[in-house]
């Protein structure tokens, strides 16, 4: 399974945006691009440069290689309705490792792919491990039995209680059952709010 194993913190400083919980304290204190000679180049961007920075902060903020973002942008881009830079969140946001994060059982979107990847989960009947799998309205994802006895689950109020969570209309998620339902379709005020989608769809359109 193909995944972007450089540090969470330097990619964070290199987009100049917090992509993990723990790369705020860090930025902080670090500013600016990471490496030896990155005051040099911190000039005024071109227009092609900041549509590439938007769309490597999203590609990062979702654990997206580049491949993979650049399907879901020709995707979002042939759907017939909707406009293609909410369709690309929205697709983002059905990522089977971002509904786990979003219910609130993971403190980042790493720790979550994680989890999925471990097999901790149950989608419809069905074992999975893949974290790129679209869930749909109707699906419902419980933690296995087996997992719900490790520590880490044993333990998930205090998870949640760590966890980034805002109301979601299209997700409910209960940990006493370790259970997450898909109730209907992410809307755009409901992803990631600093993020210029039209500038990726911009960058995609050269």
């Amino acid at each position: 399974m193909a995944r972007d194993t450089s540090p969470i913190v330097k990619q964070s400083r290199r987009e100049g945006y917090a992509l993990h919980p723990k790369a705020h304290k860090i930025m902080a204190k670090k500013s600016g691009i990471p490496g030896q000679h990155a005051h040099g180049r911190q000039g005024k961007q071109s227009l092609y440069a900041t549509q590439l920075r938007e769309k490597q902060k999203v590609r990062r903020t979702y654990g997206l290689l580049e491949k993979q973002f650049a399907r879901l942008m020709d995707e979002a881009t042939r759907r017939k309705e909707g406009l293609a830079g909410e369709n690309l969140l929205q697709l983002l946001e059905l990522r089977l490792d971002n509904a786990v994060y979003r219910a609130g059982f993971a403190t980042s979107r790493r720790a979550a792919r994680q989890l999925v990847g471990h097999g901790h989960f149950i989608l419809n009947g069905r074992r999975v491990d893949i974290p790129s799998i679209r869930v749909q309205p109707g699906d419902e994802l419980v933690v296995r039995p087996k997992s719900a006895k490790s520590g880490y689950f044993s333990q998930i109020d205090d998870v949640v209680k760590n966890s980034v969570q805002v109301p979601l209309s299209w997700l409910k998620s209960d940990e006493k059952k370790l259970k997450i339902e898909i109730t209907g379709l992410p809307k755009r005020e409901e992803a990631e709010a600093d993020i210029n989608e039209q500038l990726i769809v911009e960058y995609y359109s050269r």
